[in-house]
């Protein structure tokens, strides 16, 4: 083989490599945008669902399984903003929350009120016959980088995630972080953005700290542009 040959042979490779890098590109971040979506479409109908029901639903989002569902409350639940369970002062899902409310319990003393406990649902809005099949995925190498809404004592990032929705057409405030992979490179991640008045989702590109307003006229959503 001659010396052109060889670097004709070398220019083909670096070719196709290239391209199997960008269709690689192409696709994860496809795949980003179709988790973004999905949820998007979980938060509208827990934000409808709340409100036709009556009754506390929350969007549950698991960072082990990198997959979404909704649950619904078995009484009206008031959420306790600064819980470090992550429950929102909800009853214990995990072994990792119970032990935080444990740990609570232990630093607190004294007598407590009884805990909403919450119940998978269906697409139906019925509870769920089999818990755990209805669990909605995200797309294969999408997972969540960090979650923080408003009742959250600290951004999570292990664990559960909960975004509750509340008769009359409520929800609360929320950063949710998607990222491909394990890379930290924020060019590959996407927050969406809950407007808490509304129930809108923005997408934003880069990894967005959840806002924190400052008086009445910033808290409001009014003029909010996102759509789900």
């Amino acid at each position: 083989m001659t010396l052109i040959e060889v670097l004709i042979v070398m220019a083909l490779i670096a070719l196709i490599l290239s391209a199997v890098v960008i269709g690689s590109g192409q696709m994860s971040s496809s795949r980003l945008r179709h988790s973004s979506t999905m949820i998007t479409g979980a938060i509208r109908v827990g934000f409808s669902r709340a409100t036709a029901s009556s009754k506390t639903v929350r969007l549950v989002m698991d960072f082990q399984d990198n997959a979404i569902w909704l649950e619904e409350g078995d009484q009206p639940h008031l959420v306790q903003t600064k819980d470090k369970s992550g429950t929102g002062g909800a009853a214990a899902a995990t072994v990792m929350e119970q032990e935080s409310l444990e740990e609570s319990g232990r630093i607190l003393k004294g007598p407590t009120a009884p805990r909403t406990s919450f119940r998978e649902i269906d697409a139906m809005g019925l509870v769920a016959s089999d818990p755990g099949k209805g669990h909605k995925p995200l797309e294969r190498g999408i997972k969540f980088r960090q979650v923080q809404t408003a009742h959250d004592y600290e951004p999570r990032t292990e664990g559960r995630a909960y975004l509750y929705f509340w008769p009359g057409g409520q929800t609360e405030r929320a950063a949710i972080q998607l990222k491909i992979g394990d890379s930290g490179d924020e060019n590959r991640t996407v927050t969406l953005i809950v407007a808490p008045l509304t129930g809108k989702v923005t997408i934003k590109d880069g990894a967005v700290e959840m806002p924190q307003p400052q008086d009445d006229s910033e808290a409001s959503d009014r003029e909010d542009p996102g759509a789900f």
